[in-house]
């Protein structure tokens, strides 16, 4: 008698040789290996398709035509309907030389028209300099996934590195060759303390990774510090590749710390001072301050003189959340909600404290000038 279950009528056949055999005559193991085969296969080809298609949905490479220019604006466009997510470009006006003698881009004051060029990259964070550029990507799935995606001067992949957590900051030197990049490990806003970041640094020419810097050695007002709460965000290089700028918490205080790539040690300059960015002629930082309690507007942009520590507050009156752009050696760039809250701006305003803050690109963030 053949014993069955209730999933569907029994096997028909005989046993020959000690192994069941089906309407077909094969044995029952031999169709068992066989249909394993064929589902394993079928599943590799899915898989493989699936990858392959969703790389090629979200590549960060872009067409040649769509590489880095002088003279270009590039950012992140976030317009409905008009290549949103991806980056974009338009072109700057020329201006005079900047203080340091060498030739830069004056941005207009006032809004130019947008004739923007889109189609590139999809990024969650953008920045350019020196033939560089670095993209972060987030992409939807379970779990979401992070990259930071390094592409060269016609906006090719050269290399991607998987991340964790969400894309916040993103920075190339001057020359191209370093890259840094700070990711959300929990939380999503400066302005409260349940955050946690997590700051990476790539030297492109050596290809050496540093995944996280919260093992720099720091000394906070001339002593070596230790504690487990160490945060860093907001890097910016100096011209050399090798001195940086960054941010620093602990305790509840923030501070600004001189970093030495090649020493591998950083200390604090001074307090209340986050998301540092050096011009380009290397003689100041802008950051944003912290000037009024509680996570409702907190900050006002500054600029630090590093020859004289001077502090100076420019015509921005908004809170600015962002990690500021020098545009030239006089303008910054830097992000804003858009009307009503939705999307973002960006925004520029004078480094001297004069002037006053004028919109230049609708719909966009990320801002990076390449010279």
């Amino acid at each position: 008698m053949v014993m069955t279950d209730r999933a569907g009528p029994p096997e028909t056949g005989d046993v020959e040789g000690g192994a069941r055999t089906g309407r077909d005559g094969f044995p029952m193991r031999a169709r068992v290996i066989a249909v394993a085969v064929a589902t394993a296969v079928l599943t590799t080809v899915a898989v493989v398709y699936t990858v392959t298609a969703a790389r090629r949905a979200d590549s960060a490479d872009a067409p040649s035509a769509f590489g880095l220019e002088r003279g270009q604006l590039y950012f992140r466009s976030v317009r409905d309907g008009d290549g949103a997510g991806r980056v974009a470009r338009l072109a700057a006006s020329a201006g005079a030389s900047g203080a340091s003698g060498v030739a830069a881009m004056s941005v207009d004051a006032a809004p130019a028209p947008d004739h923007r060029t889109t189609g590139g990259p999809a990024c969650e964070r953008f920045y350019a300099a020196g033939g560089t550029a670095l993209c972060l990507q987030r992409r939807s799935g379970i779990p979401p996934a992070s990259y930071a995606v390094v592409l060269d001067g016609k906006l090719r992949e050269k290399r991607r590195i998987a991340l964790t957590g969400i894309p916040n900051r993103a920075r190339v030197s001057a020359s191209g060759r370093m890259l840094s990049w700070t990711m959300f490990a929990t939380g999503d806003s400066y302005a409260t303390t349940s955050f946690s970041t997590r700051t990476s640094i790539l030297d492109t020419r050596t290809g050496y990774l540093i995944k996280n810097m919260e093992d720099i050695p720091l000394t906070l007002d001339g002593r070596r510090y230790h504690s487990p709460d160490v945060n860093y965000w907001g890097v910016t290089f100096a011209r050399d590749d090798n001195r940086f700028y960054a941010t620093v918490s602990t305790k509840g205080h923030t501070y600004l710390v001189e970093g030495d790539m090649r020493r591998w040690t950083a200390r604090t300059l001074r307090e209340n001072l986050e998301c540092p960015s050096l011009s380009p002629d290397n003689t100041r930082l802008a950051f944003k301050k912290r000037v009024r309690e509680g996570a409702r507007d907190p900050w006002q942009l500054y600029v630090l003189d590093l020859r004289t520590m001077r502090e100076q507050p420019l015509a921005e009156q908004r809170s600015v959340d962002d990690q500021a752009a020098w545009l030239d050696d006089r303008t910054l760039g830097y992000a804003l909600p858009g009307n009503g809250g939705k999307g973002s701006d960006i925004w520029t305003v004078p480094a001297d404290g004069t002037g006053a803050p004028a919109l230049r690109v609708a719909g966009a963030s990320s801002p990076a000038l390449v010279r």
